[in-house]
């Protein structure tokens, strides 16, 4: 059988570009599409932050670069269609991880429908049968009624072994998670500033209970130094981080992979971020449990007399960074 020419999986350290839409956005323009962690939870209770998954767009560098393809996508890729018309798309994904609420919105991305368009998908080995297979077996019948290979689109997946790598004039560096399978979280730079976005992640947190069936991963937590991570994010201007609880839940989580909002903000204040965007809120926890731990972020920063700014992440929120000249 012979390969698919749209849909190909090659090495990569660096891409070259088709002709796209004309992108001008001075500095980097971070946009939220999905901040729910696991699954999506639509209703009245969580319409203030949003129920769609991981899905972020940053415009920098003439370029839309994608940050993960939960749910969210599917209201990205409705707006883009809307700004852009026929115009050629041409788009860079990153995946984190392929975990289902940060790829299902990938067969609902409209793009992907119009010959004229094209998307690059970028990630890590998924599993033992590598990306490109994880990806296309969400599209399989009888889950989906057509499969990844047959969308008109111009389709690329590449699957990554560097850990730094350049998109055009934005370089990208990655760093292995605290999450179950291959995760890593993303730092993108661009004439001086950077984004970090770790979707999933946990950190060890100090004075945080765990029973005795935990108490060997917490000591793996604790040689893991979050020191390392802190390095990674070092004076980043944003900073998107898993968040999922609060200390009284972390205790009863330990080992799961997700991020405790104390050990968070202490990591991000002792990096010098300028600003933090709690992520990935839990599936049960509506609109007054996220604003609640928003404050209790924000006195954790008071308390140590800091500058950084905290947020909890929303749908639909727009965060600009300047040029440093």
């Amino acid at each position: 059988m012979q390969p698919n020419p749209l849909f190909t999986e090659r090495h990569a350290t660096s891409l070259s570009s088709m002709p796209g839409p004309q992108v001008s956005e001075p500095g980097m323009r971070i946009r939220f599409w999905g901040v729910r962690g696991s699954i999506p939870t639509p209703g009245p209770a969580t319409v203030e932050y949003g129920g769609n998954t991981s899905c972020l767009e940053v415009r920098v560098g003439g370029q839309i670069i994608i940050l993960d393809a939960g749910t969210g996508l599917r209201r990205l890729g409705r707006e883009l269609l809307a700004e852009f018309g026929k115009q050629p798309l041409d788009l860079t994904l990153l995946l984190t991880h392929t975990h289902w609420d940060h790829i299902q919105g990938l067969p609902f991305f409209l793009p992907l429908y119009q010959e004229q368009n094209r998307l690059r998908i970028l990630g890590y080995e998924g599993a033992r049968h590598g990306l490109e297979n994880v990806l296309k077996s969400q599209m399989e019948s009888p889950y989906f009624p057509i499969g990844l290979k047959e969308l008109p689109g111009n389709i690329q997946v590449e699957e990554l072994k560097d850990m730094q790598f350049s998109l055009g004039s934005v370089e990208v560096a990655a760093f292995r998670a605290y999450h179950p399978g291959m995760c890593v979280g993303y730092r993108l730079s661009f004439e001086g500033s950077s984004v970090a976005f770790f979707p999933d992640n946990e950190l060890h947190c100090e004075g945080a209970t765990a029973g005795a069936n935990t108490t060997s991963i917490r000591e793996h937590l604790t040689r893991m130094n979050n020191d390392d991570l802190g390095r990674f994010v070092r004076g980043a201007d944003v900073l998107i981080m898993d968040t999922q609880y609060d200390r009284d839940e972390y205790s009863r989580h330990v080992g799961w992979g997700h991020g405790c909002v104390d050990a968070v903000v202490e990591v991000a204040l002792n990096s010098q971020v300028k600003q933090l965007f709690l992520f990935h809120h839990d599936p049960d926890h509506d609109d007054l449990k996220i604003a609640a731990m928003e404050a209790t972020a924000k006195d954790l920063v008071k308390e140590r007399k800091g500058k950084l700014q905290v947020e909890a992440a929303r749908e639909g929120a727009m965060v600009r960074i300047a040029l440093k000249r």
